[in-house]
């Protein structure tokens, strides 16, 4: 029996579409009946999660539980989330539902691990996702060499993210940034990288950036599709 996929979204609201658009794009389906049903809870005033983590700011707890519930009576058979930094929450939000969530780091790390073995990662996130280790410690888990930007790189990663794509703003705006992050840490080791921010993505698609990455919301897309009983176009 096919499954139902839940987004519990709005972290933000162009993380959202970006994953419903690589959902529909990378499902084999040759006409809209063979397409996931998809229920997407876009909730844009879930508090900061980066703040939360390193700010002492509001939790999203409450917010993100509401989203949930809303998905739950949905129907959804499972539950994804188009926000890394988000995940650092999902131990406390699974306690509250039986409904499977699918974790973006795990399929991120199986990714990194079939792609590109034996190949040094350079995660490129939030200040909030970096320092909770949550890459680093499903990349260990699974065996996987990694390094993690210094102190300037952290600034710069969050100005790509906050004042580009969040803010909607031009991509030559923060494309030195991503650049300049990107060629140092390739100087230091990094032979590929993960784009450890639903944001960063867009980023690197709008800046035409060339280098091997892993796209997490992709990663997530496909073991969505896959959880759901449908091929991967």
């Amino acid at each position: 029996m096919k499954k139902s996929i839940g987004i519990l979204g709005g972290m933000g609201p162009l993380a959202t579409a970006d994953l419903f658009t690589k959902i529909v794009n990378m499902t084999k389906a040759d006409c809209d009946n063979a397409h996931i049903r998809i229920y997407i809870d876009s909730n844009s005033s879930i508090p900061d999660r980066t703040k939360a983590i390193l700010q002492n700011g509001n939790s999203p707890i409450p917010n993100m539980t509401d989203s949930l519930k809303k998905l739950e009576l949905c129907g959804a058979d499972c539950i994804i989330m188009p926000c890394n930094t988000a995940h650092y929450f999902l131990p406390e939000l699974q306690k509250q539902t039986s409904i499977p969530f699918i974790s973006m780091l795990e399929a991120t790390a199986l990714s990194c691990k079939e792609k590109f073995p034996g190949k040094t990662a350079a995660i490129l996130a939030t200040k909030g996702t970096l320092l909770s280790g949550l890459y680093s410690d499903v990349l260990e888990k699974h065996d996987v060499s990694y390094i993690i930007p210094n102190d300037d790189e952290k600034d710069a990663l969050m100005r790509v993210i906050y004042d580009g794509i969040k803010a909607n703003a031009e991509p030559e705006k923060y494309k030195a940034d991503l650049f300049n992050v990107v060629n140092q840490m390739a100087k230091r080791g990094a032979d590929y990288f993960i784009l450890g921010c639903t944001e960063l993505p867009l980023a690197a698609q709008l800046t035409n950036l060339d280098v091997p990455t892993i796209d997490p919301t992709s990663e997530l897309a496909k073991a969505a599709i896959k959880y759901c009983g449908y091929d991967i176009k």
